[in-house]
């Protein structure tokens, strides 16, 4: 058997550059599917915040040409017509009333797609307008408009078990505490204390919600842009009360998620379509509809931070506000994650943290790529600066001397750290001073988040190894963009020694791939690609009990090598062992290896995902635009399976930092989204990123993966809006705490530094 430090990822991986057509041949997206005599589905949405729905008329939409049903939340009452992984708060269609401009209210089944669209402007709805609730504040009042005004059921897949469901427009409430966080603020020689906003932002994965559903008397399947086929399989279940597996979740390739398609999304809808119709039906959502669908928590934070004259930590105590929107979906999940993760990979020794995740009238916020983290590690790395000023201590100095080491705690309960996170800010720190002293305008900054990442370790993989060595792999993960499908099928390729060219990745069909929990926080190298490992280590002790049984010898005087075993000076390939066996040709076996929270998985979180980044920025004062000069990212992944793809995956989570901090927000003028196009919303372009880019990766085989490996394509995401306010306030004195970093606001804070510095000078003399 292997050790970890043996995989050598030369043997058998592509060549850099290569992607998972390598694998698996031509991409095929669910946009780019037809099924025959499939019909066309448009949604009619809601032009309503928060209304009552008094009536709605689509008999004229039924008779218009090519029209075969034009169905509302009415019709659904023989199903159960509510999901949601989290809570069951999800009406598959509006009922009773709306809870946010856009949300579906009625959708056409057409031949075509034009008949669909046509029809939609002949349905007649009346609506009762209600206040609406579009900001937290206005939502946490007392005297609040209430956006559900009944209570549900918790669903299936929560994924944490403490934190409660609270009354009146709190959707859920998470504390985190441990130590006296007073008694640590009473003894501290210094404090800050300061509130920050982080952004409502929109993914914007390159292809929108797409789903084609096919309902027969055989049972449901549907092909989908998710992320999460079993738990979309779960939710569709329970809507038709069919068994599990009267329900086929298809997933060909994703054209991007980071994690906006998390979980059940569109899939419902084109389901009761086509349990209506009879036929296949196709739902595939414009850019302008899927900002209308999902989007990222935007949060309030108010926070303070205390630390010892030396300088080290004594307490931290938070209150986050998390803007929900009109529905759960991931938000509870992402509650707890950000209650945790506001601690950073720091030894922190009295913490108080309150989190709230809020109902309002504005589209629902679910997971977004950094989940949680991103939102409290620009406010937690912000007033490190802050407090490494008060000391008049090098901000760098100041987190080394409070950071976890490997194997320390940093959450009760919880792994000990199992990264070497000074180590890691000690290289970015080495490459930004490479570059030589910085010039006018110019500002630097390091930081760094932990996130508790991995989800459950419930995994399951099985593979196929054929009497002519080649090899399948049968894995639930959803390959999206980020190369999981290459990776595993390296892992196969190193562990039965055969080429990569004879691996082949069958994937996220809920018919044939064993169950696999998520596709999300950054999970499927560590704990599928164990499953991988496992399953082929498995199918290798059975070709030896077999070679030993067709052979007549015992397993002892049988050694194993690469793509074989070898008995005295005879080489049997897996494929010769297979066919003398069975003694016959063209036979195959199965390995199958299942993952559950035991042994060395029992501690939760499965690994800590580290953020480690350093910028260099340059500040045009005049118009307060910031330009990133320079980026480093260090990618503390154990061992990285695919060098390639673990560089793009961080610095493609890097150029998503650097959106959230710079440009992206959805904003909304009353109750309206203002900036819900492709148009419109303001994402990173090439001519944004750093003209100086290092990306390093960390390799020090400290996960509980495969020879060591840990996931990846999160963690640099997360401090970089940190990161680049700390630069701002390096460069010019300006300390800006709402996100985005746009010009406008940079200058407003530049004049207001000018004002205040005038002042004193006046004051002063």
């Amino acid at each position: 058997m292997k050790r970890p430090g043996d995989f050598k990822v030369v043997n058998h991986s592509v060549p850099r550059g290569d992607g998972v057509a390598k694998v698996t041949g031509r991409a095929i997206y669910t946009s780019d599917l037809e099924l025959d005599g499939m019909a066309w589905a448009k949604v009619l949405r809601s032009p309503y915040a928060h209304a009552r729905i008094v009536s709605i008329d689509v008999s004229a939409a039924r008779r218009h040409p090519g029209v075969l049903d034009a169905i509302t939340g009415a019709d659904l009452d023989s199903l159960r017509p509510y999901y949601g992984h989290a809570m069951k708060d999800h009406p598959v269609l509006a009922i009773g009333k709306v809870r946010f401009i856009g949300e579906p209210v009625a959708v056409v089944v057409a031949e075509d797609d034009l008949s669909a669209h046509e029809a939609l402007e002949l349905i007649e709805v009346e609506y009762d307008e209600l206040p609406a609730v579009m900001e937290v504040d206005t939502a946490l009042a007392p005297s609040a408009p209430l956006i559900h005004d009944r209570t549900y059921s918790e669903g299936a897949f929560r994924g944490f078990k403490d934190g409660r469901q609270a009354s009146g427009n709190v959707c859920q409430y998470v504390k985190v505490k441990w130590g006296n966080v007073e008694e640590g603020f009473a003894a501290a020689a210094h404090m800050v204390e300061n509130e920050f906003h982080f952004p409502m932002a929109y993914a914007y994965a390159m292809e929108p919600y797409v789903a084609i559903a096919d309902y027969s008397k055989k049972g449901l399947t549907v092909y989908s842009s998710a992320q999460h086929p079993f738990m979309v399989r779960h939710d569709l279940a329970e809507i038709f009360d069919l068994p599990l597996n009267a329900v086929r979740i298809i997933v060909p390739f994703v054209g991007g998620g980071y994690g906006s398609k998390s979980y059940t999304k569109i899939e419902p809808i084109p389901a009761v379509c086509s349990w209506r119709v009879g036929r296949p039906v196709k739902l595939q959502l414009s850019v302008e509809e899927a900002f209308l669908t999902t989007r990222g928590d935007d949060a309030r934070v108010r926070i303070r931070t205390a630390c010892d004259a030396e300088g080290r930590f004594l307490a931290r105590q938070a209150t986050i506000h998390l803007n929900t929107g009109a529905y759960a979906e991931n938000s509870p999940l992402v509650c707890a994650k950000a209650a945790n993760r506001i601690v950073g990979p720091y030894l922190i020794p009295n913490v108080d943290i309150d989190c709230y995740a809020v109902y309002t009238n504005t589209v629902p916020a679910s997971s977004y790529r950094g989940f949680g983290s991103t939102q409290v590690t620009f406010p937690a790395e912000s007033q490190n600066e802050e407090l490494a000023e008060k000391l008049g201590c090098d901000p760098l100095q100041f987190r080394l001397k409070n950071l976890a080491q490997r194997g320390e705690t940093i959450y009760p309960g919880l792994r000990p750290i199992d990264a070497d996170v000074p180590g890691d800010l000690r290289q970015i720190a080495s490459i930004l001073g490479e570059w030589g002293p910085l010039p006018a305008g110019r500002g630097r900054s390091i930081a760094c988040s932990a996130s508790d990442a991995g989800s459950h370790p419930v995994t399951s993989a099985m593979i196929h190894v054929y009497s002519d060595d080649s090899v399948s792999v049968l894995s639930g993960a959803t390959e999206m963009g980020q190369g999981s499908h290459t990776i595993l099928a390296q892992i196969a390729a190193e562990e039965m020694g055969v080429p990569l060219s004879k691996v082949r990745l069958v994937g996220s069909d809920t018919a044939i791939t064993p169950f696999e929990r998520s596709t999300g926080a950054s999970r499927t190298t560590t704990l599928m690609g164990r499953a991988v490992l496992e399953a082929c280590r498995e199918a290798i002790a059975q070709l030896k009990t077999m070679a030993a049984d067709a052979l007549s010898v015992p397993e002892v005087e049988l050694a194993e090598e690469s793509g074989g075993l070898r008995h005295g000076d005879t080489r049997f390939s897996w494929g010769e062992i297979i066919e003398k066996y069975f003694r016959h040709k063209d036979t195959s076996i199965i390995g199958r290896a299942y993952l559950r929270q035991v042994g060395d998985l029992k501690l939760m979180p499965p690994f800590w995902e580290i953020g480690a980044v350093g910028v260099e920025i340059s500040v045009d004062e005049e118009t307060g635009k910031i330009k990133l000069e320079r980026l480093v990212t260090v990618g503390d992944v154990g061992l990285a399976i695919n060098p390639a793809a673990a560089e793009g995956q961080d610095l493609g989570a890097a150029t998503m930092g650097i959106g959230v901090g710079l440009f992206e927000e959805l904003i909304y003028d009353g109750q309206q989204l203002t900036n819900g196009t492709m148009l419109e919303y303001r994402i990173p372009r090439f001519s944004d990123l750093a003209g100086d880019i290092h990306l390093s990766l960390a390799q020090n085989q400290d996960g509980t993966g495969p020879y060591g490996a840990k996931g990846g394509g999160e963690g640099s995401l997360n401090p970089i809006p940190a990161c680049l306010a700390n630069a701002l306030y390096r460069a010019t004195g300006a300390r800006v705490r709402r996100l985005p970093l746009t010009p406008e606001r940079v200058w407003r804070a530049l004049q207001d530094k000018s004002s205040h510095e005038n002042l004193e000078i006046r004051m002063g003399g």
